[in-house]
């Protein structure tokens, strides 16, 4: 349980720099069942990514982190690629902050519509996202995409495309703005 004193200090937004790749690597692999990827994927998401991916802080310390990107071929689409948030800063809506945060910036300025996987039996993440097309008065659309077998060779879960649009990104990026300010 977090104290009185510690839930009331502020969390802070930002890009990442190349210099995160190494506390993200650390904050995933402290936040399962999220997949781990290599360290060195994360200093190249920081890097080449940073207009897509947010890093949320808490005193100093990296707390929460979005990494996605605008798929080559879909102007309008962001893609999700993983949400994580450390154990300091759960219960005060950071991954939703965080995905405010990135549709308020220019990068997403044309972005209409957001893509994710997600497995059935991850609660956490269909509750951020639910909520996220609710709040942007959007369809969620779902059907099985890496699927366990054919995909994954029977090793990992299968992975649900989770769509979410097409919204008009200026009247609901403000209202989920006021959202976030108003915690």
């Amino acid at each position: 349980m977090h104290n009185t004193e510690e839930h009331q200090k502020s969390v802070t937004f930002r890009a990442p720099t190349s210099e995160d790749g190494s506390d993200v690597w650390d904050l995933i692999r402290s936040s399962g069942p999220l997949d781990e990827n290599s360290i060195y994927c994360n200093l190249v998401q920081c890097e080449h990514f940073a207009d897509t991916c947010v890093i949320a802080e808490l005193d100093g310390e990296i707390v929460g982190w979005i990494s996605a990107f605008i798929p080559p071929d879909e102007a309008d689409t962001l893609f999700v690629w993983q949400v994580a948030v450390g154990e300091a800063a759960r219960g005060r809506g950071v991954a939703k902050k965080m995905l405010a945060e990135l549709f308020a910036r220019p990068a997403c300025a044309d972005v209409t519509q957001l893509k994710t996987t997600i497995t059935a039996d991850n609660a956490a993440s269909w509750a951020l996202f639910n909520s996220f097309a609710e709040n942007m008065d959007a369809e969620l659309e779902r059907e099985p995409h890496y699927e366990r077998d054919a995909h994954f060779g029977g090793k990992h879960a299968t992975e649900y495309m989770v769509t979410i649009g097409e919204f008009a990104q200026d009247e609901s990026a403000a209202s989920e703005e006021e959202a976030t300010h108003a915690n």
